[in-house]
């Protein structure tokens, strides 16, 4: 008996140990893997652990491509349309006697800005009567010589000489009146001055285009030179909205590209098309001139107004993420980036600014596919900073 029941207890104390040993390991299995992250963890500052049970605050989803179309804001001005723009000068050389118009003042074609006193205008009427002078002459030249002619007294090449003089003295008569039209001589003027051999005093500087006027270099008793701009006129019913795209994205920018405008002086948005992008940069701004034409009818837009200039690009497939999921801190954008079960990275990025929909373009940081946290980033992240303060 004794033989055999010595082997028996041995046996038995030997599995006793061995299952004691095997639930102690199992035990140890979640202590380990709960120890061996909290040291990655705190091996790397960047990342941060959550509990399981904290885990549903936070939605994950994948970096993924989207239509995205380039918007980029520049600042600009309201500038009047060159093309609607008239500067205006006096014809002739002589002193301003009146000044007849005032910045802001809304004139019409032919109205008179100033008058101007000029010996060159005595003298310009005076050629002008000498020309009618000899254009009547010639004229009762031609008429006796068709009279002899007939009566068969001179001979026809008399008849050639006297109205090749009538068509040279009508040439001079033609030219002088348009002389004295240069000079501001109004065509009912001339008229009466060849009728009746009144001589005008003063030369008219006379609105071209009707517009408002917008800038005045002239007064009483200046002596005007015929190529001194006296007054600029413009017609305001169109305006340019100016700006200058930097160099290195002006490639995005083309005539006929939509333009969204702001005037923050009205509080009010329009909308337009881009009309000029200029071929050269500027050497002092590094940027690239555009200009855009905006209807003005109600005559809201001032000249020299500061604007706003958003302009949208064409659609391009791009990573992008959400705006909520970007952290910034130092400067810098960041994002969560999953890394493992309850485990997040820090992770720096840059991003392009923000689109009508929401999302920011990757420019470098993140791949396809990349898990990060697009819903409760800040949340993260103050967990993050107060796992650092512990």
């Amino acid at each position: 008996m004794k033989t055999t029941f010595v082997p028996f207890t041995v046996a038995l104390t030997v599995s006793l140990c061995l299952a004691a040993c095997s639930g102690d390991r199992k035990d140890a299995e979640p202590a380990a893997k709960s120890a061996s992250a909290a040291s990655a963890v705190a091996a790397n500052p960047l990342d941060v652990a959550v509990k399981p049970a904290m885990s549903s605050n936070f939605k994950v989803a994948n970096v993924a491509l989207q239509p995205v179309a380039l918007v980029q804001e520049v600042s600009g001005r309201i500038e009047a349309n060159e093309r609607q723009v008239t500067r205006i000068g006096a014809g002739v050389t002589g002193r301003v006697t009146q000044v007849l118009a005032e910045v802001g003042d809304r004139v019409k074609p032919g109205q008179v800005l100033a008058l101007v006193a000029s010996p060159e205008l005595a003298n310009a009427q005076l050629a002008y009567l000498r020309a009618s002078a000899s254009t009547q002459l010639a004229e009762r030249a031609v008429e006796r010589a068709r009279q002899l002619i007939s009566a068969d007294v001179i001979g026809s090449a008399e008849l050639q000489r006297r109205e090749s003089e009538l068509s040279i003295a009508r040439a001079e008569l033609r030219a002088t009146g348009d002389q004295l039209g240069l000079m501001g001589i109004p065509k009912a003027a001339v008229a009466q001055l060849r009728s009746s051999g009144s001589l005008v005093a003063h030369a008219q500087v006379v609105a071209t285009q009707a517009g408002v006027v917008i800038e005045r270099k002239v007064s009483q008793g200046q002596v005007a030179q015929p190529g001194d701009p006296l007054f600029t006129v413009a017609d305001l019913g169109n305006v340019w909205v100016v700006g200058a795209l930097p160099e290195q994205i002006a490639r995005t920018a083309r005539a006929g590209q939509q333009v969204d405008i702001k005037v923050p002086a009205l509080g009010k948005d329009l909308s337009g098309r881009v009309v000029y992008v200029a071929d050269t940069v500027s050497p002092e701004t590094r940027t690239v001139p555009i200009r855009t034409q905006v209807d003005n009818a109600d005559r809201q837009l001032k000249p020299q107004m500061l604007a706003t200039l958003r302009l949208v690009g064409p659609a391009t497939q791009q990573l992008v993420v959400p705006a909520a999921a970007v952290v910034r801190e130092n400067d810098r954008d960041h994002v969560y980036v999953r890394t493992g079960d309850n485990l997040y990275r820090f992770t720096q990025v840059e991003l392009a600014p923000a689109t009508q929909d929401g999302v920011r373009p990757v420019l470098k940081g993140l791949s396809e596919g990349t898990p990060i946290v697009v819903d409760g980033a800040f949340h993260l992240h103050n967990e993050r900073k107060r796992s650092e303060l512990e």
